[in-house]
């Protein structure tokens, strides 16, 4: 069991409340960096979202300063695009080794579902790709007016509600981290995550506005592809792209891309800030232009993509490639005793691109913690089963630990994700946490059938379902208002089923009626009498001497028919009187 799955067990057994005030619910949630809960606020009375930090994290004792700090900044952020932050602060918690600090962060509790799991599917449609990233944009803008600076923008810190609102989380965090001690720099993920760094984060250089502008525009060209724009073995070669390499456009990745988008996220991700969007507003604009101009032809894009990334960065590869090889060959036969003029210039070119390739290697890659040789990349499983995901992790020596969370939005049996992510550099033998779905989270049904409606509407919603339909139906033995059955999404439920939580009940309900037919019509009286009582009706039957007998087993007449309450009475008559001749 890990530390965090120890806090967690700790807090559910004892409903923990943290600094006196919030109690800490279920857990909802697990990050690189945290584990959320749900919450109750008891001082003020609302559900809230509870984020309780790492232990690696909350050992450092200048990151819980910074940390504390940062987030007091954020909590004054309102905007509908950000998840509010309402109060830091630290609890202490007993274990084996004495107490240890808990920093936490209390959030406003989002329903909806992380733009990761969204683009885990595939490219999203270019008008809900634009929707989604003039969110992000929304909060940045609002963000970078106050002075914060997101430095993690990526689909796992992004949500989106039922209602299609975007939500982005986590706010000043990742600065209480990059701006802490390096210890705990270089031990969390938090500075950012490999596919999403703007160039300057990967070089260690500070960083400001245009970073988060860059991060959004790789938000963006996944949207678009269903993919990041930089792909490789393992995080420093991802950061080394970012440096170096020129995007392919996105419409080269997906045909259903729109060209017109190409030139903004050629914007977005400029290698220099300067070049980029200027700032979050600016973004929005050419967005919103794109969603409704026209595609640029390839000589408009080709000039774009010479002006925003120059001579093609694999050149000087190439060239050195070339030169190693010329410098090596020993087929060549020498035909001057001297070393050929076009050789030594060849050898000052060459040491020349080997010396600013390691300058360059140094300058960028110094922050970038080193991989050991025998590290391993976590392989990306997402989308698979579990035991698939198992084979491919045993594959590079990891060893999978299953662990199911519920997801409204994957189907059950499917693998959400991983913790390390997919792409973390790890240790051989490393235990990886596989996030199963369970589907969406189930409530009970409960006891129904037999109760007053009244009482029906009040379990249901004790269980956290909706009230559908009522329909009405006759049944001889049950008073008006019991219900008879009830069903969810048209298949009847009984007591101790699961179905979807907030699923809604549909219920059938007794009318209090019974139908009868008219047994006027050459009925046997005795006959017409055993199908009443069935029915639970009490039947009272009387002679008519007045009325010839034609037949003496035959109804007469009827006192009721049609619908008519339950457990009534029905009197029929039959004639007993002398028959008339003829008749």
């Amino acid at each position: 069991m890990t530390d965090e799955e120890g806090t967690a067990v700790q807090l559910d057994r004892d409903a923990r409340v943290l600094a006196g005030r919030y109690r800490v619910g279920e857990l909802i949630g697990r990050g690189g960096m945290a584990s959320v809960y749900r919450g109750y606020d008891q001082t003020l009375g609302r559900e809230v979202a509870i984020k309780i930090l790492k232990r690696d994290l909350a050992s450092d004792s200048a990151f819980r300063t910074r940390f504390r700090l940062e987030a007091q900044a954020a909590s004054r952020m309102a905007n509908q695009a950000i998840v509010r932050v309402f109060d830091a602060g630290e609890d202490i918690a007993a274990d084996v080794n004495g107490e240890r600090p808990i920093p936490f962060i209390i959030m406003e509790l989002v329903h909806g579902t992380l733009l990761k799991e969204i683009v885990a599917r595939g490219p999203v449609a270019p008008a809900d790709a634009a929707r989604y990233v003039d969110g992000i944009l929304e909060a940045l803008e609002y963000s970078h007016r106050a002075g914060v600076v997101h430095r993690d923008i990526k689909p796992g810190n992004v949500m989106i509600t039922p209602s299609g609102q975007v939500k982005v989380m986590d706010f000043g965090i990742a600065r209480a981290v990059s701006d802490s001690s390096s210890t705990v720099a270089e031990t969390t993920t938090i500075l950012g995550t490999a596919a999403y760094f703007s160039p300057e984060q990967a070089k260690g250089d500070p960083v400001d506005a245009r970073a988060d502008v860059y991060s959004t525009g790789v938000v963006l060209y996944e949207l678009l592809t269903g993919r990041p724009p930089f792909r490789g073995d393992s995080p420093v070669a991802v950061a080394y792209q970012h440096v170096s390499e020129t995007p392919t456009t996105p419409s080269q990745v997906n045909p259903d891309s729109p060209k017109a988008f190409d030139p903004v996220v050629l914007r977005a991700l400029a290698k220099d800030p300067f070049q980029r969007f200027p700032d979050a507003a600016s973004f929005r604009e050419a967005l919103d232009a794109a969603s409704d101009g026209k595609a640029p032809s390839k000589r408009e894009l080709g000039a774009l993509t010479n002006e925003l990334y120059g001579p093609n960065p694999r050149q000087a590869a190439e060239t050195a490639r070339s030169l190693r090889q010329l410098s090596t060959d020993n087929t060549m036969t020498r035909t001057q005793s001297g070393p050929p003029v076009a050789w030594i210039w060849a050898g000052i070119a060459l040491l020349a691109v080997l010396v600013a390739s390691v300058l360059f290697w140094v300058v960028t890659m110094r922050p970038l913690s080193e991989v050991p040789a025998s590290a391993r990349v976590v392989p990306d499983v997402t989308g698979t089963t579990l035991e698939r995901a198992t084979e491919d992790l045993a594959a590079v020596d990891l060893l999978a630990v299953p662990e199911m969370t519920p997801s409204d939005t994957v189907k059950e049996g499917v693998v959400i994700g991983t913790e390390p992510e997919a792409d973390a550099s790890v240790s051989p033998g490393t235990e990886v946490t596989v996030l199963v779905s369970e589907g969406p989270r189930t409530s009970v049904v409960p006891a129904l059938t037999s109760l007053s409606e009244q009482d029906a509407r009040q379990r249901i919603e004790e269980a956290g379902l909706e009230m559908g339909t009522i329909i009405s139906e006759n049944d001889p033995a049950l008073a008006a208002g019991t219900v008879i059955s009830a069903e969810v999404d048209g298949d009847e439920v009984a007591e101790g089923d699961e179905v979807a939580e907030g699923a809604t009940v549909n219920l059938t309900v007794a009318s209090g009626r019974v139908t009868i037919i008219d047994y006027r019509k050459n009925t046997a009286i005795d006959f017409a009498k055993g199908e009443l009582e069935a029915l639970g009706l009490t039947v009272k039957v009387t002679e008519d001497p007045d009325c010839p007998a034609t037949d003496s087993q035959i109804v007469n007449s009827q006192s009721a028919y049609g619908d008519v309450p339950v457990h009534s009475t029905v009197e029929l008559t039959y004639c007993t009187g002398e028959a008339v001749d003829g008749q």
